[in-house]
């Protein structure tokens, strides 16, 4: 196996299958793992620190007490993942061109974050500080915000969004047009064109 050893420093990881494998209390330091399969795989207490996941599959992977400092996330796919239950010590996430469908990012403190050109499909945002994180460019569809702070957030370019104002803190978030229209239908009005 791949990973039997408990630290791992300065590797590149390529073209590995690991699917549904207990990786737990492991460290990794400034890796990269590239069209990776880690489908299934339990990575509670692990940490990451300055890592890169480049075209992998982080399907249903488990990730209670992960920390994840200064990690990115390229064109990977991340179905069912629970954000929500990482540690939450100098949280660093940047995906970049992701696939994020059913995952839950709640009661978070991940603000600067960035979500750019991601497919964020039926994902929860609720009670999430995403302040100044950048979701350019991203579509939205199903997911939802709900008591987040979304202030100076970038949604330039973003589309398919449901975000009611009235619930969420929105000063100096950025938008752009026709998508922010959206932003409107919380209060039941009609726009004709």
């Amino acid at each position: 196996m791949e990973f039997v050893a408990k630290i791992f420093e300065k590797r590149g990881f390529d073209n590995i299958t690991c699917i549904e494998q207990d990786l737990s209390h492991r460290e990794f330091s400034n890796c990269t793992f590239a069209k990776c399969d880690f489908s299934g795989c339990k990575f509670s207490n692990s940490v990451f620190v300055d890592c890169v996941f480049r075209d992998s599959n982080l399907a249903n992977i488990k990730v209670d007490n992960c920390s994840f400092q200064g990690v990115t996330f390229e064109g990977s796919k991340l179905l069912g993942v629970v954000f929500s239950t990482i540690n939450p010590f100098l949280i660093s996430l940047i995906f970049r061109r992701c696939n994020i469908e059913l995952c839950e990012f709640n009661n978070m403190d991940i603000k600067s974050s960035e979500f750019f050109e991601c497919d964020i499909r039926e994902t929860d945002f609720i009670n999430t500080n995403l302040s100044a994180a950048d979701f350019s460019s991203s579509d939205f569809s199903g997911s939802r915000f709900q008591d987040s702070n979304l202030e100076k957030a970038n949604f330039v370019g973003a589309k398919n969004y449901y975000i009611d104002p009235t619930c969420n803190k929105l000063k100096n978030a950025r938008f752009s047009t026709p998508d922010v229209l959206a932003l409107l239908s919380g209060f039941g009005i009609k726009i004709e064109y």
